[in-house]
């Protein structure tokens, strides 16, 4: 007999939050880019899939905010001089976190922080609850991790 709930955590993984097909990012990793809200220029060092949706990390001078595309005007320009990130979103990589579970993962976010690239995987499968007949996921089970961290498969 298959255990339901074990499939699951093994699945979980592997399916992408956005669906069957990558949604295309509005700008690049990297891109310079004008943010409409503060009518200042920046870049972009980090995207990361949020609530049915890319959220992009820009920053401008020391600080890193979070916004989503409809904010946001590309210039096609890239900082130069900075590595690419190892990883690609949407990646399927080896996260040897849980010896319970799958260490499948699928890369759902990429950042840059202090030089070293990040990278956003699940570490968890989800608590499911029902509410007012539907399913619900809880809690935060994403993890960010490095390169180091992770295995290319």
């Amino acid at each position: 007999m298959t255990n339901l709930v074990h499939d699951l955590e093994e699945c979980w993984y592997l399916s992408p939050p956005w669906g069957k097909d990558i949604p295309p990012l509005t700008i690049s990793l990297l891109e310079r880019v004008y943010l409409t809200t503060t009518k200042s220029f920046g870049y972009c060092c980090g995207v990361e899939w949020l609530q049915d949706d890319w959220s992009y990390a820009i920053v401008l001078n020391d600080e890193v905010v979070y916004t989503s595309a409809s904010q946001l005007i590309g210039t096609g320009k890239t900082q130069p001089d900075i590595d690419k990130p190892i990883f690609a979103l949407g990646e399927k990589v080896v996260f040897p976190c849980n010896r319970d579970a799958s260490n499948l993962r699928i890369v759902q976010g990429i950042h840059l922080i202090d030089d070293f690239w990040t990278y956003t995987v699940e570490w968890a499968s989800p608590s499911l609850t029902e509410c007012d007949g539907k399913l619900i996921t809880s809690g935060d089970r994403r993890a960010w991790v490095t390169d180091t961290d992770l295995v290319r498969v």
